[in-house]
């Protein structure tokens, strides 16, 4: 009989429910990798709203992802880290269906919005985002917002 409740507390404390922590960088990055994510959909769905005599704004997103690639092939390589660390079987993956997730949740609001509702509301953080340095878009990312959070708990000592 205590084998296996000792069987079923392991199997319980091994679920999702109880992975590990994330420390603030992996918050970071799952943020970084979200808001990417979000300015993608944002860029595609509000290229053809782009006010006349400005850049395209699918093209304002290229360039800003083309400008931070060091910043977000950083925040991949530290979730794909998390990832493995966690026994993920296929890292990448995994955070190819994390993006996904991200992308659908805004896409979510394009989908209840008038396209032109949705561009004037969404449309200024493409320029906005691609105006930010490095340091700024990291505090940016590293800012857990209550309608934003993470999928994991903060570990409580980084």
């Amino acid at each position: 009989m205590k084998n296996i409740i000792v069987f079923l507390l392991v199997i319980a404390f091994s679920s999702p429910a109880f992975s590990k922590c994330y420390s603030m960088k992996e918050a970071e990055a799952e943020q970084g990798i979200r808001i990417h994510s979000e300015l993608m959909v944002i860029g595609l769905n509000c290229q053809h709203l782009t006010p006349k005599g400005q850049t395209n704004l699918y093209t304002q997103y290229k360039d800003f992802t083309q400008k931070n690639a060091h910043l977000f092939s950083g925040y991949e390589k530290t979730l794909l880290s998390f990832y493995q660390s966690e026994g993920v079987k296929n890292p990448e993956r995994h955070l190819h269906e994390v993006r996904t997730d991200f992308a659908n949740k805004i896409s979510q609001d394009v989908a209840k919005m008038r396209p032109d509702s949705f561009c004037a509301a969404y449309a200024p953080r493409i320029s906005k985002a691609n105006q930010m340095d490095t340091a700024k878009l990291k505090k940016w990312a590293a800012t857990i917002f209550p309608g934003h959070p993470v999928s994991r708990p903060i570990c409580a000592k980084n």
